[in-house]
């Protein structure tokens, strides 16, 4: 364990997590922040995987959610509003990512830890952001065997409310440069067209010969466009893995398999220009992509999409088994 940063004064560390195979994480309680994940290529160099910045202030200073846990509701909520319940806005006229102090500015409890895993809690209070009940979170980071990582966010809460945490990581194969080259599978027949705030229209759209259609490997470069995506994937949860990503030039591979109904794809079109990295180099469009397993953006306000609702007596429990292989 080394000391990170500090927040207010205080210490903030990182915990370093080894696989049986010699993969590397590091994980912050600032955030339940996933800040490293180092894998090898196919001939065996080491490289981060994820986006990420040397210092903890950049972090704070750049609002990327880089590695993050983002909740209570992780996403938009339209005008931040459900029902008759008003929450934060941040994204104007919406909600994002939980708002102005959502679970990704929170110092988490580091519960339990060991060389291979780590447990982080955190108790929003009632009326937290506007949300009601007060919820009880943890977040898991384990490897398991030589390849896997996972990642188990779980939540149980005193009254009824919504929640959609997820993990915010940004990857990059290659470990370097931007993720236009890399190939991509997703497993959905559908996605959730945006209107004007990236909220989603209500109705549910085939992928089929559109620019959403990842069904077989594709470059993303050859879809991406100008703008490249931040939308939701309507996933076919029946089918292992969920989402594929193969980098040619290093080899490094993932697929990544998950509970959850949909996943949030950020290729970075809105990075800003010169954003901080590591050793001194900076990102900007394309440097990354997210992988955000999750319910529907906007899933309170739309009946038809799979429910983010929890009520007393209930427990979230959110699985991200992530298998890292060279190709």
């Amino acid at each position: 364990m080394d000391i990170f940063g500090q927040i207010n004064g205080q210490d903030v560390p990182a915990y370093e997590l080894r696989s049986s195979g010699g993969l590397t994480a590091k994980v912050i309680p600032w955030g339940a922040r996933l800040i490293s994940l180092r894998t090898p290529s196919r001939i065996g160099k080491m490289a981060e995987i994820i986006l990420g910045h040397d210092r903890l202030q950049d972090y704070i200073d750049h609002p990327t959610y880089f590695g993050a846990t983002c909740g209570r509701y992780a996403n938009r909520i339209a005008g931040g509003r459900y029902g008759d319940v008003q929450l934060d806005i941040n994204e104007a006229p919406n909600h994002l990512h939980g708002g102005t102090r959502g679970f990704d500015k929170a110092i988490w409890t580091v519960a339990d830890h060991g060389p291979s895993h780590i447990r982080l809690t955190h108790v929003s209070p009632d009326g937290d952001m506007g949300y009601p009940g007060a919820l009880a979170a943890s977040v898991t980071y384990r490897f398991e065997g030589d390849d896997r990582l996972i990642i188990e966010m779980e939540a149980t809460t005193t009254a009824p409310t919504v929640v959609n945490l997820v993990n915010h990581a940004y990857f990059n194969l290659k470990g370097a440069g931007d993720i236009l080259d890399h190939q991509m599978t997703v497993a959905a027949e559908a996605y959730a067209p945006v209107g004007a705030g990236l909220i989603p229209t209500g109705a549910l759209s085939a992928v089929s010969q559109t620019k959403y259609d990842f069904r077989q490997p594709t470059r993303i470069g050859d879809l991406a466009g100008d703008d490249g995506y931040d939308h939701n994937w309507c996933l076919n949860t029946a089918a292992a893995p969920a989402v594929r990503i193969t980098e040619p030039t290093s080899g490094r591979a993932l697929d990544l398999t998950t509970n959850e109904p949909g996943v949030q794809i950020y290729t970075c079109g809105m990075m800003p220009e010169g954003t901080p990295g590591r050793a001194g180099a900076t990102y900007g469009k394309f440097a990354g992509l997210t992988l955000e397993t999750q319910k529907y953006p906007d899933s309170p306000n739309n009946p038809a999409f799979p429910s983010a609702a929890l009520t007393p007596g209930e427990t979230y429990r959110h699985i991200m088994n992530f298998r890292f292989y060279t190709v």
